[in-house]
């Protein structure tokens, strides 16, 4: 865990932001009707992406195909599955993108998460090389 923390730690942190400019610009509504942060888009942020990061992380890094192999079926599953089943259920719907660009919106995240985790074992490997 401790090893994939910063990247976890930074790919919420770019979640939070990605989704405050989703609500801004009306990208998915939530049933619940309420315009809250707190309520609706917090709990997406923290809750399955830092595990989800971590996990996928511990899985594959060190093998860039497998991790954005995994990536793709995560993001996908979740962006064409459910989605579908959270807006089944009454809980999100996407309002200005299509489940393609909501699989992009997801994706692209992949390549930061995979970018900072390298650059957090080069660092430390170097740390390791000056003791």
């Amino acid at each position: 865990m401790k090893r994939f923390f910063i990247s976890g730690m930074v790919i919420v942190i770019i979640e939070l932001i990605n989704h405050k400019v989703g609500q801004k610009r009306n990208w998915w509504a939530f049933y619940d009707r309420k315009k809250s942060f707190m309520t609706n888009e917090l709990p997406f942020s923290i809750g399955p992406y830092m595990p989800i990061a971590m996990w996928i992380l511990r899985f594959s890094f060190g093998n860039f195909k497998k991790f954005l192999l995994t990536n793709a079926v995560s993001d996908g599953t979740f962006a064409y599955i459910g989605m579908k089943l959270l807006q089944k259920i009454k809980i999100i719907r996407l309002n200005r993108l299509n489940q393609l660009q909501f699989f992009v919106y997801l994706y692209y995240k992949a390549f930061i998460l995979y970018g900072v985790q390298y650059l957090v074992e080069n660092r430390r490997g170097k740390s390791k090389a000056d003791t």
